[in-house]
């Protein structure tokens, strides 16, 4: 994998963020290339998930700022981010298990009046992942894991986000399940051009997966660099890959 160039996507200026009068985040600095993959890694505590919130204004950001396609969205609503063109994948299980799968790819753009609109982003999505046109009427509920994960990943790509956020991808999920999510990623990288940031406590497999990468410890940066950069380094390495 390559490292993109150019302007960035996405920029988190020194951004502190958390609940009520207690900061998660001390100062958070982090950017998104177009066309780029970063993975956050960090122990549990670290601000990984605080870090999502405050961009996708699920909190409010004290001081800082939230930079997105040359605009600031600082403390926009979920609502107005979605409309900027980010999409997210949450942590949790999101999709509605009582729908097919159809039926969930079309709540993607459930505000879509255009109905050829709905199903021509449906092809694409059917395109990209042939195993959920495999599944098309087959209720969500019913299917795996991965599938389940790979049905959300399809979901947030119906508005052809210029961003995805993936809250911990691997989450609850079998080894080779994961590798297959992973693949999943560099593949809609190299395919679509997809650009994407996600947390991940699967620190080696998130990094491999990626252009570059971040460490948050106790809300602040402390390392950063390509994706094998960190794998490498010997710190990262002993702190967070189980390695010396």
């Amino acid at each position: 994998m390559t490292i993109s160039n150019g302007q960035q996507l996405l920029e988190v200026k020194d951004v502190f963020a958390g609940y009520l009068d207690y900061d998660i985040l001390h100062g958070v600095n982090l950017s998104v290339r177009p066309h780029e993959v970063v993975c956050v890694i960090g122990p549990n505590g670290a601000g990984k998930s605080t870090v999502f919130r405050a961009i996708y204004g699920l909190i409010k950001v004290r001081t800082g700022k939230v930079l997105f396609d040359g605009y600031e969205i600082t403390n926009y609503t979920p609502q107005h981010v979605l409309a900027s063109g980010i999409a997210i994948v949450p942590q949790l299980r999101s999709v509605f298990p009582q729908m097919t799968v159809f039926e969930n790819l079309e709540m993607g753009m459930f505000l879509e009046k255009n109905k050829d609109r709905v199903q021509e982003r449906v092809e694409v999505v059917f395109d990209l992942f042939p195993r959920l046109a495999e599944r098309a009427k087959q209720m969500a509920g019913t299917m795996s894991g991965g599938e389940q994960r790979m049905l959300e990943i399809g979901r947030a790509l119906m508005l052809e986000p210029k961003l995805l956020l993936m809250d911990e991808p691997s989450a609850g999920l079998a080894p080779s399940i994961v590798r297959m999510i992973f693949d999943h990623v560099k593949r809609l990288n190299s395919e679509i051009g997809l650009t994407v940031l996600m947390i991940e406590q699967n620190a080696r497999q998130g990094l491999e997966a990626s252009h570059r990468g971040y460490v948050l410890e106790l809300g602040k940066n402390t390392y950063e660099g390509t994706g094998q950069e960190l794998i490498d380094d010997p710190e990262v390495r002993r702190a967070f890959l189980g390695g010396r």
